[in-house]
This record gives structure tokens, C-alpha cells and sequence, in this order.
């Protein structure tokens, strides 16, 4: 992974930039939010506790979550109707600044496309930049999740990046996230930046080379670059 000087300076210059969402684009987990509204949250919560953390398979960790919920069409409906996203102080203006210097930008979640999409209607980020799991219904009724997403398994979130670095050619695409899932990713990713503005993970604020709290550091920096 590169240092903190090498981190930085990749980022002042990046082609493509990945955020993951939960707990980083937005301020919750979208997962567990999903959870509360069905009546499950707090068993739910131990499994994103013991996912994010990187103890156990993202997959075995997702497929437990959502085999306690069994959430319906409607209730993904209703949720997303009432609970618009609760966007991270900053993030919004970080994207808008980054797709004005010519940056591609993407979500990469071990989320849930259908809870993702509002959040990226908000941002101004293309749908067909959504790379995040999908939720299956079969007559309205919880189905599984469509398990060729990459973003699945443990590992996913590598796979999207070197997929996006060989179709596209990126040659400096960096990382955002708060999770163990998204340091994973570095590499094939340029760099990786932990962040830790909403909820701090110990593994990733001590692995990550760059851990910033607030995404108004990386504005700041990228302001540096134009000076």
C-alpha cells in the first residue's frame, strides 16, 4: 500500500474515485436501517458489526443478515419512500468537485442497489456507476440476492476495481471507505484513504496510510493541488 506522501499525491491527480456508501457516502448502514424498519435491527447489527470488522466471510455475514430479515418488495419500497439518504456532511460537495476536475466516480457497496440509488440520484453519480448487491423477489416476496454480484463476497470490492481499471484504463483510481472490505480493495486500487467521519474501525484506522475524519480534508487537499 503506499505511504501517506504517495496516497496524497495520487489522490490530488486520480482518474476514478470509489466511495463505498454505507457509513461513508451516507452516515448509517443502510443494512441495518433496513433491519430497524423490519423489527430485526438489533440482531441484525451484530452481523454488520462482525462483517465490517473482517472476522468472518462478507458473504456468510450478508446471506445470515438477510435470511433474519426476509424483507419483502413492498417493505424495500416503503423504507426507501420514508427514509431518504442521510448524506455525510461534506460528501456532497467533495463529488461535485471531483466530476469538475474531469474524475469518474463511483459507489462500490456490499450494500443494496435499491437502498443506493436515491443517494446517487442526489450526488449527481450515473445509476450504471452503482456496483452493489441485489435484492430478489419472487411475487413480492424476499427471494435471496442475486449472488453473481461481485460485491457479494469477501474480496468483492477488489474484483470491481480491477474489472473498472480494465475496461476503463484507469491508471490512478483510489478507494474511500471506512471498512476492512475497502482496504481490501488497495489493490488492485492506487491507493487507499480510510475514513472514519462517522464511525471509526480500528483495523482501518491502523492500516490505512491516509484516515481522515471529515471529507473536508480531502477537499482541502484537492484545493492545495489547484493553488
Amino acid at each position: 500500500m503506499p505511504t501517506i506522501e504517495e496516497t496524497k499525491a495520487i489522490w490530488k491527480c486520480a482518474d476514478a474515485v470509489c466511495f463505498d456508501v454505507d457509513s461513508t457516502v451516507v452516515t448509517d448502514e443502510g443494512i441495518d436501517e433496513l433491519a430497524e424498519f423490519c423489527g430485526v435491527g438489533e440482531q441484525v447489527a451484530l452481523w454488520t458489526v462482525k462483517a465490517m470488522g473482517g472476522s468472518i466471510p462478507f458473504r456468510t455475514a450478508l446471506s445470515q443478515r438477510l435470511g433474519i430479515m426476509k424483507p419483502s418488495e413492498q417493505q424495500v419500497l416503503d423504507f426507501v419512500k420514508n427514509n431518504p439518504p442521510k448524506l455525510t456532511a461534506g460528501i456532497k460537495n467533495l463529488v461535485t468537485l471531483l466530476r469538475n476536475q474531469g474524475v469518474t466516480v463511483y459507489l462500490v457497496s456490499g450494500g443494496f442497489r435499491q437502498l443506493i440509488i436515491p443517494a446517487a440520484k442526489q450526488l449527481g453519480i450515473p445509476l450504471c456507476n452503482i456496483h452493489a448487491n441485489k435484492l430478489l423477489f419472487k411475487e413480492g416476496k424476499y427471494a435471496g440476492f442475486d449472488e453473481t454480484s461481485l460485491t457479494s463476497e469477501s474480496g468483492g470490492k477488489a474484483r470491481v476495481v480491477a474489472m473498472l481499471k480494465e475496461t476503463h484504463g484507469y491508471k490512478k483510481l483510489v478507494m474511500v471507505g471506512d471498512g476492512a472490505t475497502d482496504m481490501e480493495a488497495c489493490p488492485p486500487a492506487d491507493a487507499f484513504i480510510g475514513f472514519g467521519g462517522n464511525r471509526i474501525r480500528q483495523s482501518v484506522q491502523q492500516g490505512a496510510k491516509w484516515f481522515v475524519t471529515s471529507f473536508q480534508e480531502l477537499i482541502d487537499e484537492l484545493h492545495v493541488q489547484r493553488q
